[in-house]
């Protein structure tokens, strides 16, 4: 369409310059010769492109009808846990993207992390006749009694991100190792402050996740084990005490109520001008409230490392800034790729191992785990992704010279989905 508009300008244009050929006698006959042949070849240019275009066109339709021909009419229902945290929003619209590529029909939900909510929606999902359900889950430990229908209606589910708990109807499980979340936010602040060599004492907290989220005790234990050495040896010390899981942890990943709990251990244990060296934090939401907290109620002069999970926009913007030292970046597009060739499996009656990984030739790490993640019904195969440490010198090559993000001209990054 462009083109013909294109081309249409261009003759309206050589129309234009004959009439004033026209009225401009013998000398301008050889410029109107030229722009002749210039109109001419543009037009034959256009034409060209435009049969380029229609063919391109009708070879998508093609592809298209081919890969809803692929896809055989079936559903796939994708519940994920709330909107409020940016992450889930890039997930959704990332696996939404992946499966209506392929042509599938896509019923997508987001639950306000409200329990019952994701029990309704995907209750819902389950009459609407979906044939597979995705599912990152607000609570681990709250879906049995709803996928035990999903079950009867031989409705295969994918637990997505999260481990869901104490249903056998869980086929599989998608997610990046989260154990090792943690660690390399444990091994980072071992680095930074070369705990192996410095006598310290140096003093950190902790703030951990959700307790109803799997995942939490994962990166918390990550993190843990790689610094309890150096707690025990009384080079990393614990001024609050806290230590403990659920201690630590914050409900509902929520930012203000990890900005209020860390306010009151600054208040109660650093106001007198104790130095707090490290802040570490699950992921980027709690991060966020941990840094308001230090940014108005900390005492010291130091920077804090401030660890982090994510890649929440806030938080890349504090990293540019100083505020948050690191974060590790799990690549949810790569998740959504995982997840859509298990599920294209699953839907065509494979029953996926460790060959979906070679056969898929994909561009990342993945490893097949038929050990780590039992949910208490039994272990569930899993696919798990391997995470990456960003900070504000490795940022551009992470993040957005691979696509993930944009840079805008102040020097900020935005993600691009």
């Amino acid at each position: 369409m462009f083109k013909r508009k294109f081309l249409a300008a261009v003759l309206g244009t050589a129309m234009v310059a004959s009439l004033m050929t026209g009225c401009g006698g013998a000398a301008d006959t050889t410029s109107s010769n030229d722009d002749a042949e210039t109109v001419t070849e543009a037009a034959t240019e256009a034409a060209a492109d435009d049969t380029a275009a229609d063919d391109t066109a009708a070879d998508d339709t093609a592809a298209d009808d081919s890969a809803s021909e692929d896809a055989g009419g079936k559903k796939v229902g994708i519940a994920m846990p709330t909107k409020s945290l940016e992450r889930w929003n890039r997930d959704g619209s990332y696996l939404q993207e992946q499966f209506e590529g392929k042509g599938y029909e896509v019923s997508l939900t987001y639950s306000d992390n409200k329990i019952d909510q994701q029990v309704k929606d995907i209750e819902g999902l389950i009459a609407d006749g979906v044939d597979l359900l995705v599912i990152a889950a607000i609570d681990g430990e709250s879906l049995s009694q709803v996928l035990a229908e999903a079950k009867e209606e031989n409705i295969p589910v994918i637990s997505y991100d999260r481990l869901i708990m104490n249903t056998d109807a869980v086929s599989y499980y998608v997610s990046f190792d989260n154990y090792t979340v943690g660690k390399l936010q444990g091994e980072f602040v071992r680095d930074q402050l070369d705990l192996d060599n410095a006598k310290g004492p140096f003093n950190i907290e902790f703030t951990a996740g959700d307790p109803a989220d799997n995942n939490a005790g994962f990166f918390f234990n990550g993190a843990f084990d790689v610094l309890k050495p150096y707690i025990d040896k009384g080079t990393l010390v614990v001024p609050s005490g806290q230590t403990s899981f659920d201690q630590v942890a914050t409900k509902s990943w929520d930012t203000a109520t990890a900005m209020s709990r860390f306010q009151n251990i600054l208040g109660s244990n650093y106001s007198d001008g104790t130095q707090l060296d490290v802040a570490l934090c699950s992921n980027d939401s709690t991060a966020l409230g941990v840094t308001q907290a230090i940014s108005t109620d900390y005492a010291g002069t130091n920077s804090v490392i401030v660890t982090g999970q994510d890649g929440d926009e806030a938080n890349l913007a504090n990293l540019v800034d100083g505020k948050q030292t690191m974060t590790v970046y799990k690549a949810v597009a790569n998740e959504a790729v995982a997840t859509l060739d298990l599920g294209v499996a699953i839907l065509s009656g494979q029953t996926p191992d460790a060959s979906l990984i070679d056969n898929a030739g994909w561009s990342f790490d993945c490893a097949y785990d038929t050990s780590s993640y039992d949910n208490g019904t039994g272990i569930i195969p899993s696919y798990l992704l391997v995470p990456t440490v960003v900070t504000k010198d490795n940022l551009q090559k992470e993040l957005v010279d691979t696509g993930y993000y944009t840079m805008d001209e102040n020097g900020y990054p935005h993600p691009t989905n």
